[in-house]
């Protein structure tokens, strides 16, 4: 306990997205590519046997951390000193280890690697909290609440229609990963420039060899193909793409997050809450939304490291600088890891939500008054023969009386009494809560969820049926 540990991997993110930035995995994909690079160099005519390729096979994984350590600080290259590492493992393979490569062949080629397995873990994710968002939307289709704007009341909506909005936010983040899954490309082999002249050298001009060795590799770790150009590495503009994306579910979540933050000071709803969970260690009554508070606070985190790739490609010095290798070695996996977390919370909130529709109710039936004027005045006009311009003097004047009742006096709202009691209005109770109806008041909202349930959102996850992620436990 004597040295730091990131709280992302100590306390937020799964061990399955911790697995993708891992040493096991980032310098097994090192030997991975090793090996196909071998396996490709000798199917296109250099000497380089069987053996070589079994032997490099069978220390794939064993890697010799301890003296990949040593041989880094001694060389001062971290890709030499795992270069050297294998070639101890693999004495047989050892001339012909990183024959031709650069350090980006496998440096680049991993990161892209990792992008991609990081990005098919958070599509599971997103694709179960909108599964999640679902399942809570058709549940409270018709669960009549007052919406807000500049967080003032206004006109009602239902709980199912605001979660909606949520599910919408995601599945635009879905199209974006989608999108951006769709135009990974490995760098390849380009050699130190991007010209590829190492490679020409070695297949002694032959230019079909080379183009046929950047396709195999590609082939070979399961990629359509490579960037048609580059420089020593490849664009850092396809970080600043990958991240926008995340950066884009950061956005939606914060969105989610801050809204069910001021819903539960409103108590209409409650996030999960642990049987033994403390609020506050001094204030024993404390239910905080702590969840959704570490959602926000994680996303934050993601929004502003969505800017190190961004300026990291512009400050990039012709065919390449290596300002941009410790901010990247930070910036990418740390902001999968933040997403990682975000969509656990995301899902365990929404799953493990409670709802108290006598509050949700209390504070519409608070407002419902002012907001069924205009309704009162049509009906009064058209079905009691009353004037339009006396009967709207009239309500300006309750509702005046009734709003200062309320704010100055802590009284209950008493407008619709006050309009009952009005010979002006001549209406009855019966007549009065026909007008009420707060059906009449939420529009087409539980017909929307509806719609975009069943045309927009079930043939997405029937489609991705066996791609929606299970939930994560919620440790801390």
């Amino acid at each position: 306990m004597d040295s730091y540990v990131s709280p992302l991997c100590q306390r937020y993110a799964s061990k399955r997205m911790q697995y993708v930035f891992s040493p096991d995995f980032k310098f097994g994909t090192w030997r991975k590519l090793w090996i196909a690079l071998a396996e490709a160099e000798k199917e296109l005519g250099i000497d380089i046997t069987d053996e070589q390729i079994e032997e490099m096979k069978a220390h794939q994984t064993d890697i010799d951390y301890d003296m990949a350590a040593k041989k880094e600080s001694e060389v001062r290259h971290d890709v030499m000193a795992h270069v050297l590492t294998f070639g101890e493992a693999c004495p047989k393979a050892k001339p012909i280890i990183h024959l031709g490569a650069t350090s980006c062949y496998v440096g680049d080629n991993t990161d892209i690697i990792q992008m991609r397995e990081g990005l098919l873990v958070l599509r599971e994710g997103l694709l179960a909290c909108i599964k999640s968002l679902r399942d809570f939307a058709m549940k409270n289709k018709g669960l009549a609440t007052l919406a807000y704007t500049h967080f003032q009341a206004a006109q009602p909506t239902t709980v199912g229609k605001r979660a909606t909005l949520y599910i919408q936010d995601l599945v635009n983040d879905l199209d974006n990963l989608d999108f951006q899954l769709s135009r990974l490309r490995l760098l390849g082999c380009k050699g130190t420039t991007g010209t590829a002249a190492s490679f020409l050298e070695l297949f002694e001009g032959d230019d079909e060899k080379v183009k046929a060795l950047d396709k195999a590799i590609a082939q070979k770790t399961g990629f359509e193909g490579t960037y048609a150009v580059s420089g020593q590495t490849y664009s850092r503009k396809v970080d600043y793409n990958v991240l926008s994306v995340l950066c884009s579910i950061a956005q939606s979540a914060t969105k989610f997050s801050n809204d069910i933050r001021l819903l539960s000071h409103l108590k209409e709803v409650e996030e999960p809450f642990e049987s033994k969970q403390i609020g506050s260690s001094a204030m024993a009554y404390k239910r905080n939304p702590m969840r959704s508070e570490r959602m926000a606070s994680l996303a934050r985190y993601v929004i502003c490291d969505s800017m190190n790739p961004a300026i990291t490609a512009s400050a990039q010095w012709f065919e390449r600088t290596l300002d941009d290798s410790a901010n990247r070695r930070i910036a990418i996996p740390e902001a999968f890891l933040a997403v990682d977390a975000i969509l656990a919370l995301y899902n365990n909130i929404i799953s493990g939500l409670t709802l108290y529709p006598r509050i949700i109710a209390k504070h519409l039936n608070d407002e419902l008054p002012f907001m069924a004027t205009e309704n009162i005045l049509m009906y009064c006009v058209s079905k009691k023969g009353g004037d339009r311009q006396v009967l709207h003097e009239a309500i300006r004047q309750h509702s005046v009386a009734a709003a200062q009742a309320v704010k100055c006096d802590g009284k209950e709202n008493d407008l619709l009494e006050r309009i009952l009691a009005d010979k002006t209005f001549n209406l009855t109770k019966e007549e009065l809560d026909s007008v009420l109806d707060v059906k009449a008041f939420t529009g087409r909202a539980e017909k929307q969820v509806e719609e975009y349930v069943f045309e927009t959102i079930d043939p997405l996850l029937e489609k991705n049926k066996n791609r929606i992620g299970s939930s994560i436990a919620i440790n801390v």
